[in-house]
């Protein structure tokens, strides 16, 4: 069978149309895999910064993408730093991803002392964490308690420190689960905006 262009109709389909969609979604799935992916935020532990319903995109690169189903890492741009807003999968629920505030990697002493964070004994007074307020709830948040993050992993904590479950509560995350960084809000369109170091 031969279409208008007097060529085979497979032949037409493939060029046209089959081929094209292959390569765009090998496309997709290679940025979504290796350089940025987008999630949805779902509640408002992150309350002001952001909001339930805001769609971001997530920079896996930065902290070098995991090669799927291997323990190969792609190397990194930087380390995670306090205060990105990072993406993770839940340390307790599998199949779950979480966004919280990174606040400490492995070998820091971590502290909730008045509302504020202290890291090896010294108030982080950088924004925007000098401008939050944390409260000493759960296992892992009580007041006076240093926390100690074990080697290979992280602490993070919500924003909306009175309606977040962290770090405060389940502990710490291996590195291992850590997904990438937070560096826009791309939906709805009064909200676009960077998520620049220090928001």
């Amino acid at each position: 069978m031969k279409n208008i262009f007097n060529r085979p109709l497979w032949k037409y389909l493939w060029i046209e149309w089959i081929k094209p969609i292959l390569i765009a979604a090998a496309l997709a799935m290679l940025i979504r895999t290796f350089i940025a992916q987008p999630f949805k935020i779902p509640t408002n532990s992150m309350y002001p910064t952001l909001r339930p319903g805001d769609r971001i995109f997530v920079s896996k690169f930065i902290y070098g993408a995991r090669v799927p189903f291997t323990d190969l890492v792609l190397p990194k741009v930087r380390d995670p730093k306090t205060g990105d807003i990072v993406v993770f999968k839940s340390p307790t629920e599998k199949k779950k991803y979480l966004v919280k505030r990174f606040i400490a990697g492995g070998g820091a002493h971590v502290e909730i002392r008045g509302g504020k964070i202290m890291i090896d004994g010294k108030i982080v007074e950088e924004k925007p964490l000098r401008d939050l307020f944390y409260y000493n709830r759960g296992e892992y948040g009580a007041e006076n308690k240093v926390m100690d993050v074990p080697a290979g992993h992280f602490y993070v904590l919500g924003d909306n420190s009175a309606n977040s479950m962290d770090s405060r509560y389940w502990g710490f995350v291996p590195c291992k689960n850590l997904v990438g960084r937070a560096f826009v809000i791309h939906w709805p369109l009064k909200r676009i905006q960077l998520l620049r170091e220090g928001d």
